[in-house]
């Protein structure tokens, strides 16, 4: 127990020996990053972090003397960093900021200007503009970490369509690592290709075109806790434009994704899968959602040994055509949604094709067909198919198979309001045991 159990933080003016005991405490740790030789502090090799002079060469002259130490961190200290350039993070450096977690940033003025006296570690962000293509802001390498800093591109206007950028973080090599990092505006985020256990945890913000890119990995990538929300900007002609054109999580080849804990808001499409020249992904995708996506998520292609996403919420109501699922014509994987949650006045919860297996199993589905059109809630146009245990909560039509698809269990379902499944299959569909609310002799009225 403590000696002064009723001593408060409000009342430490009011004790001499914490008067003297705070800056005390705070010398210790400064001295002991000073004594630490591998520290390498960014204000030691000339950054200023005024937000004017471009921090560029003094960043990466620490980054070096880490490295040539055999590794390190390097440690940028409160302030707004200018970078009209780009930076490379040698094998086993940490480049590192204040922020032990990921900070919000809400209300920002001043075109979201973090103030400088308040706001942690910012890196200002201008090089490169209009060039997508380009080099990325930071490079990340074998055993390289970012962590607890913020990157904010000053020069994007929050009332206008943005301009392009090449992606803010690239992460190559063996477990690269960003943690606790605010992308709090970049056209591009993370591109999280060409490397063996990438690891992304802790990381918020509102990437404007593309938010986590991952491709060519043959070896384990974790995304945990990754938010994607418009906290930068709402306004109209801005947020129109990403939810247009934006898409928060895209995955080409990976073998053994795991992502969990994971949400985006306001994009066209949340999650997209797609095939490349890699190849293409399979993956446990554990709490994931999407709200506000005009597409929440979409399989162009997946890898034949499957897509499992467990306890999703998907959230459509806008856009041409409000779609929480879409499979596409040439995917051939399988597919599996279980225990999620589906919702939002959209028009059909999921457009399936292609030739794979796409299941739903212990899901709800709460609205769709907000026009009465008489859409079905989960439309199959090939492929095979497997419905079970879920829970149809509208008094509309349920499931339509099409003449293509050539298996099918669609069982143990509870439906509100009459059975409602159209099947024009000419392949082998068993349809038992699904329970409506209305009695057996209404059925025929």
């Amino acid at each position: 127990m403590s000696a002064h159990p009723k001593l408060k933080t409000s009342n430490l003016r009011t004790w001499p020996f914490a008067r003297r005991a705070i800056p005390f405490v705070f010398l210790l740790v400064v001295t002991a990053h000073a004594n630490n030789p591998d520290f390498y502090s960014v204000r030691d090799h000339g950054a200023k972090g005024d937000g004017k002079t471009d921090d560029t060469a003094a960043f990466q002259k620490a980054l070096e003397a880490a490295s040539k130490a055999g590794g390190g961190i390097v440690y940028a200290p409160r302030g707004n960093y200018f970078f009209a350039g780009h930076l490379n993070v040698p094998p086993a450096v940490t480049l590192k900021g204040v922020w032990e977690s990921v900070p919000a940033h809400n209300g920002i003025r001043d075109r979201g200007l973090p103030k400088p006296t308040d706001d942690g570690t910012t890196f200002l962000v201008t090089g490169s503009a209009g060039k997508e293509d380009g080099p990325p802001f930071i490079t990340l390498n074998h055993n390289s970490t970012l962590k607890g800093v913020v990157i904010y591109y000053p020069n994007q206007n929050p009332e206008e369509e943005p301009k392009p950028y090449p992606y803010a973080i690239a992460m190559r090599g063996k477990n690269p690592a960003v943690l606790a990092v605010e992308l709090l505006n970049p056209y591009n985020g993370i591109d999280a290709s060409q490397n063996e256990r990438h690891l992304i945890r802790d990381v918020h913000g509102q990437p404007l075109r593309r938010g986590i890119f991952v491709d060519h990995i043959y070896d384990i990538g974790r995304i945990e806790n990754v938010h994607f929300n418009p906290w930068w900007s709402m306004k109209p002609k801005l947020f129109q434009w990403q939810q247009a054109n934006g898409e928060a999580f895209i995955f080409g080849k990976s073998d053994w994704q795991y992502v969990f804990n994971t949400f985006c808001f306001g994009y066209n499409i949340g999650y997209k899968f797609i095939k490349t020249k890699s190849g293409d992904c399979n993956g446990n995708f554990l709490g994931i959602g999407a709200d506000d996506c005009f597409t929440a998520l979409e399989v162009e292609e997946c890898s034949r040994i499957g897509l499992l996403i467990t306890n999703g919420e998907f959230v459509s109501f806008n856009g041409p055509d409000p779609t929480m699922i879409r499979v596409g014509p040439n995917n051939t994987g399988s597919v599996r949604f279980v225990n999620s949650a589906f919702w939002g006045p959209c028009n059909q919860i999921a457009k399936i094709a292609g030739s794979g297996t796409v299941g739903f199993s212990d899901c709800t589905f709460v609205q769709w067909d907000h026009k009465r059109e008489g859409r079905h809630a989960l439309q199959f146009e090939s492929g095979n198919v497997i419905v079970r245990g879920c829970e149809f909560q509208e008094n509309k039509p349920q499931i339509s198979l099409g003449e293509s698809v050539r298996r099918g269990v669609i069982t143990g379902n509870l439906i509100k309001g009459r059975l409602a499944i159209s099947n024009q299959s000419k392949g082998n569909v068993v349809l038992s045991d699904n329970v409506n609310d209305v009695p057996p002799s209404e059925e025929s009225k």
